[in-house]
């Protein structure tokens, strides 16, 4: 067996319907297996996807075991030359795969590998390559030099802004949203650590590869990322997951410094959080009395992509809903550029979704199509005939 690919679920049965039709279509010509590992899902997951993936390995756990050991479950039943971590809120181009894998066989020593993750506006995730949070990286992160200083060796090393997206690069943290590992290195260094409930896990495994004598690195494929969708970023409980991994990791790896070093590090850690917790505290209290709300000056628009079966399919679904939609007809034989050239784009606040139709474009070329000229207010979506459903980063229509 030569990959397996190891996916943890939690209440995202539609996204990780596209991803498994993604990552299947990815492993056509690859010997490989697909395990699932459902944390408990409410959402009745696995009874949706079983039936339209039988190929695909299920583990139900009764309990939400967290990202790193339901993670750790399935590793230990894979078989895979090759271990890739993938959330479950992705997609991958029918190429990626292949690629990733060619360039691990080609460089023995690299233990793990990232790609390229775009945002729903087709711009590059920064978290597609990072540095170590070592105590004075940290530090230039929270202070905010990282942030004005993006493409600095010294202040930007977080988000390592001094490497070229197109081009092959080593770095030091592998984003478990998508982390081609080498089971020889799995078995060298161990697997995630689950003290690491969710967030900080691929961080201290990124670092335990570097410390194992392998290298970490960055390839320049791409993947979408919808970010987060299985957790809500703006709940409490995020917050002290987040930090608390972050204090975890620091105890971990950084407790042997002095503590003049180590202590203002904690502290300011701590202080985050604590702002952050105050910040949400605050505006739940400003929505809960209207002030400080503002409306959104119009609905997004959707723009359809996609053959004439496919235009008239979606727009059941634009009548059903009540949705603003603009058509262009086309397929990737008649309109390779795909909206590009056909959509006039205007610097409104109304959001645009471009949504393109999957059986009309590949994942891979819509993932070429939307990385061209990224623009804030003009988001992905995709449309499947198979099931009538429409995905953005913000809700599903169905």
């Amino acid at each position: 067996m030569k990959l397996s690919v190891v996916i943890v679920n939690y209440n995202v049965r539609y996204y990780l319907e596209q991803c498994l039709d993604s990552v299947l279509k990815a492993t056509k010509n690859i010997e490989a297996e697909v395990l699932v590992f459902d944390n408990h899902s409410k959402d009745g997951s696995v009874d949706y996807l079983k039936t339209r993936f039988p190929q695909v390995h299920f583990i139900e756990s009764n309990h939400n075991l967290g990202f790193a050991r339901g993670n750790n479950v399935a590793i230990r039943q894979s078989q895979g030359q090759y271990v890739l971590l993938l959330n479950p809120d992705t997609f991958v181009g029918e190429d990626v795969l292949a690629d990733t894998l060619a360039f691990m066989e080609a460089h023995p020593k690299a233990g793990a590998l990232g790609v390229r993750m775009l945002k729903n506006t087709g711009e590059p995730a920064l978290e597609s390559r990072r540095g170590l949070p070592s105590p004075m990286t940290a530090f230039y992160k929270m202070c905010g030099l990282c942030a004005r200083f993006p493409k600095s060796r010294r202040f930007g090393r977080y988000y390592m802004g001094y490497l070229p997206w197109d081009k092959p690069a080593q770095i030091e943290v592998v984003s478990g949203a998508f982390c081609l590992l080498r089971r020889k290195v799995l078995d060298d260094v161990g697997l995630l650590d689950e003290d690491f409930f969710m967030y900080g896990e691929d961080i201290d495994l990124s670092y335990r590869v570097l410390k194992g004598g392998y290298e970490n690195w960055y390839f320049p494929a791409s993947i979408m990322h919808y970010k987060g969708e299985s957790t809500q970023k703006s709940s409490f409980r995020y917050v002290h997951v987040f930090y608390d991994a972050m204090l975890i990791f620091f105890r971990k790896h950084y407790s042997h410094l002095n503590i003049l070093i180590t202590w203002p590090i904690r502290l300011a850690v701590l202080f985050k959080a604590t702002m952050a917790l105050f910040g949400m505290m605050a505006e739940r209290g400003r929505k809960a009395v209207g002030l400080g709300v503002r409306k959104r000056s119009h609905e997004p628009e959707y723009v359809f992509v996609g053959s004439k079966q496919a235009c008239d399919a979606f727009s059941q679904l634009v009548k059903k809903k009540g949705l603003s939609a603009r058509y262009v007809e086309g397929d990737s034989c008649s309109l390779p550029d795909g909206h590009h050239g056909q959509v006039e784009l205007d610097k409104t606040r109304r959001i645009i979704n471009i949504v393109y139709d999957t059986e009309s474009y590949t994942y891979g070329q819509i993932l070429e199509l939307f990385s061209r000229q990224p623009k804030p207010y003009v988001q992905l979506g995709t449309f499947s005939r198979r099931n009538n459903i429409i995905i953005t980063s913000e809700e599903i229509l169905k």
